[in-house]
């Protein structure tokens, strides 16, 4: 324990200094050393998706088989808490706050970009056709479906069964004691929770740099302002200063209140584009594609595309797993933290539904409606826009509804807004991870944090864009990756000691 400092500051030197000096060394050589960066970062995602496709696929398959077989295992009655524990919250508030964890800055960016993307252009096949469109709304639901959750899940579960049932810190490490025991508050623990911290840092940067892309785009419809590198460095710097700001407010009085107004303004957009729009057609095929969803998912999770020679895995399933594994720290402990005293098998059955549920719900009325317009010719080339600047899709959709510009600046202030949530969460994650699990550290170090999210974030923009932040997603993935297989080690070990006392007890009781 002697890696921690004096109560009060609750630090974990180690975890807390080497996780700063990776973050400020990569943020000087991305901005000193700008164009040799965009080449190492594309060199890097050639190599990783070349020849380790194959294990990102692989280990979110097994990441979704453990947490189904937690579920529906003798496992699956254990509470995460003292048996005799209730939840800290409702049911219905619990589902609430599951919502919230299912939307973001991703499905904004990538809830017309995505479905038209593999319309026009799909990995295989021809494009511009109904099978295309069909095809398309198929990909874009296994990538944002059961499997993407899978992930958030095991990580959560694993820290709410070590935090609330064991009493260990709410960090990643603490899901390695039954591997390795105190040595989790040594050099092995201090490691792993490291590469959390880098997951989530690079995670967060990447969501955060398509959200910038995206209201720079916005921006530009409605005002005229040039999309520029520098454009969006600026509106960075502005984002982080009110993210920093609602830090510094606290999180009932900052954070609290983003996210009851971003819950609202995300239900309004959603409501607005379904009742605008083809209605029953939407209704349609949000039923068919959860059908073709749930009929191809199987093969879906084990296709490589091995057979055609195609580069279109690493821009989108790859990344989008890589990501996934990224944002599991971050996720995994909001989720974590609102579930104590619910059942193995409640966790993850609710929180695999309710937000994969809303989030097929998003896709099908946004996606939809672009591929309808498309498919009617009536798209005003939504299409073209979208390929050849991916970041103005939901304005060019906006354009064919009434009120463009109030839902257009509507549009923006949510992403504005799930920036700012993104970037304090991501802040209060990665403080509690270099805390020790502590909750009450000094502000200034959530300060510290957020900002290093704003350096990053821009850093990436600047060395390549788009292409960068999917780097950063897919490199800073896969150490973790490997630290998620020795979760479900940990987790199963934890588990199985659990019920092995609860027999022998109730055996010395009978």
């Amino acid at each position: 324990m002697d890696n921690f400092e004096d109560p009060k500051t609750s630090m974990n030197r180690p975890v807390f200094v080497i996780s700063a000096l990776l973050i400020v060394c990569f943020s000087i050589y991305g901005s000193a050393f700008n164009e040799h960066a965009s080449a190492s970062f594309l060199s890097v995602q050639k190599f990783l998706v070349g020849n380790f496709g194959w294990f990102y696929m692989g280990v979110v398959a097994l990441f979704f088989l453990f947490i189904l077989y937690m579920a529906f295992s003798r496992y699956g009655s254990i509470r995460l808490g003292p048996d005799d524990s209730e939840p800290d919250y409702s049911y219905f508030t619990w589902i609430a706050m599951l919502f919230s964890a299912g939307i973001g800055v991703g499905l904004m960016f990538f809830g017309v970009a995505e479905p038209i993307t593999h319309f026009a252009k799909p990995p295989v096949g021809e494009g511009g056709t109904v099978e295309a469109a069909e095809k398309a709304m198929l990909i874009t639901y296994f990538h944002w479906g059961m499997q993407a959750w899978g992930t958030y899940i095991l990580v959560g579960l694993a820290l709410a069964y070590f935090a609330f049932r064991r009493g260990l810190p709410l960090t990643v490490s603490s899901a390695l004691y039954p591997l390795i025991g105190e040595k989790i508050y040594g050099g092995i623990g201090n490691t792993v929770n490291v590469l959390a911290v880098l997951g989530t840092m690079f995670g967060i940067a990447t969501s955060l740099g398509l959200g910038v892309m995206q209201v720079n785009a916005g921006l530009n419809y409605l005002f005229g302002l040039e999309v520029s590198g520098l454009n969006q460095v600026l509106l960075i710097g502005m984002i982080t200063l009110i993210a920093t700001m609602s830090v510094v407010a606290g999180l009932n009085s900052g954070i609290k209140r983003l996210s009851q107004a971003n819950a609202v303004l995300a239900v309004f957009l959603l409501l607005f584009i379904l009742f605008a729009g083809p209605t029953a057609l939407l209704l349609n095929s949000f039923v068919q594609n959860l059908g073709n969803y749930l009929s191809n998912m199987v093969s879906l999770s084990f296709h490589m595309y091995a057979y055609e020679s195609t580069e279109w895995m690493g821009g989108w399933t790859l990344f989008y797993w890589a990501w996934w594994i990224s944002w599991s720290p971050f996720v995994g402990m909001f989720i974590a933290r609102v579930s104590r005293g619910r059942t193995i098998r409640e966790f993850v059955v609710s929180v695999l539904l309710m937000p994969v549920g809303f989030t097929f719900i998003w896709l099908s009325v946004f996606g939809n409606s672009a591929l309808f317009l498309e498919l009617n010719g009536a798209g005003a080339g939504i299409s073209d826009a979208v390929v050849n600047d991916m970041p103005t899709a939901l304005f060019v959709l906006l354009e064919q509804f009434p009120w463009t510009s109030f839902i257009a600046m509507l549009s923006i202030i949510l992403i504005v807004i799930f920036f700012v949530t993104s970037s304090d969460s991501g802040s209060l994650v990665i403080d509690i991870i270099t805390s020790g699990g502590n909750e009450r550290a000094p502000v200034w170090r959530r300060v510290f944090w957020a900002l290093s999210q704003g350096v990053v974030a821009s850093v990436l923009l600047l060395a390549g864009g788009l292409s960068a932040l999917q780097t950063a997603s897919i490199s800073s993935a896969f150490p973790f990756a490997f630290v998620m297989l020795f979760i479900c080690f940990g987790l199963l070990k934890g588990v199985k000691h659990d019920r092995d006392e609860y027999y022998e007890t109730v055996q010395q009781n009978s």
